[in-house]
């Protein structure tokens, strides 16, 4: 490993968290969002360098892939809060809710439905966001936009998940902006309080529309 990465680590990283605190702070009373780091491809030399730096919140896309390389960062680092932001298939259900710490792509019922029983079997009930296909784009995962609010309730009162909040990619060739704002606006009709959106490309404006999270992966760690 050469010995500028850690420095250049650290370097990305504070400028990021000093850009997420400059748009919160636009915002009367704005707190800045956490910051996941979005480590998918990449192995533990790249992340350790962002941990060394103080970096808590890591997101992962796939459940194996974050099986072979997290505990072992996890032993040194007990303090890591693990974020699942890909698809799960609910045969890695179990892996999933052992290893990870939020999950934030809850949207089918069958999916909710599998986590609930498992959390309940493993004893470990973790904060959970419901994936909405705030675009309506037919590749992409996510609950419709006008079932959000059902679906929520369902996951709360017939599954018993903790949805905490939830979690959108606004389409790639659109203003993020509008996304966002009709984010928050289901947020709030759906009585949660947590907005995961924003990514390397847009989340000083996702900061700006109330996140209270952002996945930022290429802009932390380069490209893939």
């Amino acid at each position: 490993m050469s010995s500028n990465i850690p420095e250049t680590a650290a370097q990305r990283l504070a400028d990021i968290l000093a850009r997420l605190a400059a748009a919160a702070g636009r915002i009367e009373g704005g707190a800045a969002p956490h910051l996941v780091a979005v480590s998918k491809t990449f192995g533990a030399e790249a992340i350790a360098p962002l941990i060394a730096a103080g970096q808590r919140r890591f997101g992962e896309n796939r459940v194996q892939e974050a099986q072979g390389k997290w505990p072992g960062l996890r032993a040194d680092h007990p303090d890591i809060v693990l974020h699942l932001i890909g698809p799960l298939q609910t045969n890695k259900v179990a892996d999933a809710v052992a290893l990870f710490d939020v999950i934030e792509s809850v949207d089918r019922d069958r999916l909710a439905q599998k986590l609930g029983a498992e959390m309940a079997r493993q004893d470990r009930h973790l904060p959970c966001f419901v994936q909405v296909n705030i675009g309506a784009e037919p590749q992409k995962a996510g609950i419709a936009v006008d079932e959000t609010v059902d679906f929520v309730a369902r996951c709360r009162d017939r599954y018993g998940l903790d949805i905490v909040g939830l979690m959108c990619i606004p389409p790639a060739d659109a203003a993020p902006g509008p996304y966002f704002a009709q984010l928050a606006e289901l947020a709030r009709a759906a009585g949660v309080g947590q907005l995961s959106m924003g990514m390397s490309g847009d989340f000083e404006t996702a900061a700006l529309m109330g996140a209270t999270q952002v996945r930022v992966g290429s802009a932390l760690f380069g490209a893939r």
